[in-house]
């Protein structure tokens, strides 16, 4: 037997029977029924939610004073609005992000819970829509094609300040292992091959400046998101809308945040822009492209134990292999690598929805929301889990670095500018023969004194520029 409570909705399609426990209404009902088409929901993107929230007190705020709504429903959408920013009702949007119909079912699915809401608010049952509308009043001087961006925009703004916050934790770790391993000499390699002499603090110190100078330019891409088109209802002409109504909603949304919110100039042209989108995807997909060159450098350098390079050793996570016992994988920079992969992936995504945009709409920003969202949530789950689970708990094999500086050919790169050249290349060529050392043969050959070897040699005379006054005492 059916015991399942509901209530009667009614839209252009037909009647429905709608759950009366629901806060959503008959067409966020449609949308669940047509669209089954992945495991991203809106309620897994709470930031998302909240920016849809925003976007609908901004409206309900400028609709009250120009007087198209009454004290009443101002207050209880406002409410309902506060409610959902703090965390409330956001198991009642189920909707599939990836929809087509250019985000409607996500808008109409936030305007049928804060309608539905208001009206308990208000002391009305859910569906009692003559008091409190979806449409009439939630909706009122909107248009998915407004509404909808600007809630992706405010969500995804969002979203970047908190992931600047895991990014900046991750960057902060490789500083202090560089500080750690200031001291810790190492060989260089260009093209995989020796190359000269620096320390393995140099090293973690240039991770955390190729990452540190993205912050710059993620937050520049990030501002395109202040820039909203509230107001341009279908097409950007603002047809339905009160004349000042876009500029005193773009005021509310401003005060609400406490960004700093511009309504766009040109509202026709912006109703199709997804170029925020496209901007922000890319300067994440140049976050993971230099992520990928580190985690790659971790894995080969921290390779081994007995047979790789094995300058330092990752922290050992879990066994690596179900049949070659003490076998331990660099498990947490190869997730790191596929989690750019991914982002990648979804940047792809996003350019070309980006430029699929028609006429005076992108239907495409549905799949383009859902990807930037999505890479935002990989990359700082990412960040934290490379973060505490490997580049804190790296230790340095300082034995092992001094050793291959001392065996590399690279060091007479050290002694070029005092030998020159020509003596430099026979000896590293007779090094590369015999397999002597470049110490060694020098001395042999009776070019340097002991004491001026030496002084070349010191790490702090390796790794960065100097002036020596050191004459050679014979050349090849």
């Amino acid at each position: 037997m059916n015991d399942i409570r509901t209530r009667t909705e009614s839209d252009l399609i037909g009647a429905r029977e709608v759950p009366q426990e629901a806060l959503y209404g008959v067409q966020t009902l449609r949308g669940i029924e047509n669209f089954r088409i992945s495991k991203f929901h809106l309620n897994e993107y709470p930031l998302f939610i909240n920016g849809l929230a925003l976007t609908k007190m901004g409206a309900a705020m400028a609709n009250f004073e120009l007087g198209l709504l009454t004290g009443e429903q101002a207050d209880a959408i406002m409410t309902a609005c506060r409610e959902i920013l703090d965390g409330k009702h956001h198991d009642q949007f189920p909707v599939d992000m990836i929809q087509g119909g250019a985000g409607t079912t996500t808008n109409m699915n936030a305007n049928e819970v804060i309608a539905n809401r208001a009206l308990e608010l208000m002391g009305h049952a859910r569906g009692e829509y003559q008091f409190c509308s979806p449409n009439d009043h939630v909706n009122r001087s909107q248009s998915t094609n407004d509404a909808y961006p600007t809630a992706i925009h405010l969500g995804l703004y969002a979203t970047h300040l908190e992931l600047l916050k895991h990014f900046k934790a991750l960057i902060a770790a490789f500083r202090a292992k560089s500080a750690e391993f200031a001291d810790v000499v190492k060989m260089g390699r260009t093209q995989l091959e020796d190359a000269v002499p620096m320390t393995l603090g140099q090293t973690f110190g240039g991770f955390a400046s190729i990452l540190e100078d993205e912050i710059k330019n993620l937050d520049f891409a990030a501002r395109d998101f202040l820039t909203i088109n509230m107001g341009a209802t279908a097409i950007g002409t603002g047809i339905a809308a009160e004349p000042g109504y876009a500029e005193k909603c773009t005021a509310a949304i401003g005060k609400i945040t406490g960004w700093d919110i511009k309504l766009s100039g040109d509202l026709v042209g912006a109703t199709s822009d997804t170029s925020c989108m496209v901007g922000w995807s890319g300067a994440l997909r140049r976050i993971c492209v230099k992520v990928n060159k580190i985690c790659n450098d971790l894995r080969l350098l921290a390779s081994g134990p007995r047979c790789g390079l094995g300058e330092f050793n990752l922290p050992a996570m879990q066994p690596g292999s179900s049949i070659m016992p003490g076998k331990v994988n660099p498990v947490i920079p190869e997730v790191m690598n596929q989690i750019c992969y991914k982002v990648m992936g979804n940047d792809l995504c996003v350019a070309m929805s980006g430029e699929a945009a028609q006429m005076e709409l992108n239907a495409m920003e549905p799949v383009m929301a859902q990807c930037c969202f999505e890479s935002a949530d990989l990359l700082m789950n990412g960040f934290d889990t490379l973060r505490t689970l490997c580049v804190e708990g790296i230790t340095a094999n300082r034995e092992k670095c001094m050793a291959n500086v001392k065996n590399s050919i690279g060091i007479v790169t050290a002694l070029n500018p005092v030998i020159g050249y020509k003596s430099s290349t026979k000896i590293a060529k007779e090094a590369l023969s015999t397999g002597r050392g470049v110490y060694d043969l020098v001395l042999e050959h009776d070019i340097l004194s002991k004491e001026d070897l030496d002084t070349i040699l010191l790490p702090e005379n390796m790794i960065k520029p100097v002036k020596l006054d050191i004459k050679p005492k014979r050349q090849l």
